[in-house]
């Protein structure tokens, strides 16, 4: 039951999320198309969390995902999505913005 609750909420030890995108992890940016183009992580790929059901093709499930939006809320949203839909390597970025900072 713990294991569960740490899983959905990705408590326990963090990621090194640098690491990750250096092996090729993508970044895919859960925002609206207006909110990416305000700013956004090079390299992302925006598919917004409400399109997101019918854009899975864009996603490869052979390399890590790295989910981000503006506060982390979405971004789990979508990292579940993703997990029940057969990604295995998931992982929630939180807010794009913080996300920049950690990775560069």
């Amino acid at each position: 039951m713990i294991g569960a609750i740490r899983k959905i909420f990705s408590i326990g030890q963090k990621p090194d999320l640098k690491q990750l995108i250096n092996n090729g992890a993508q970044i895919i940016d859960v925002r609206t198309k207006e909110e990416y183009q305000r700013g956004h992580v090079i390299g992302s790929v925006n598919i917004p969390l409400q399109s997101l059901s019918i854009n899975l093709s864009k996603i490869r499930k052979d390399k890590p995902v790295i989910t981000c939006c503006a506060s982390g809320m979405r971004s789990a949203s979508a990292k579940s999505f993703l997990q029940s839909h057969g990604f295995d390597k998931v992982y929630n970025g939180g807010g794009w913005l913080s996300l920049k900072h950690k990775i560069s």
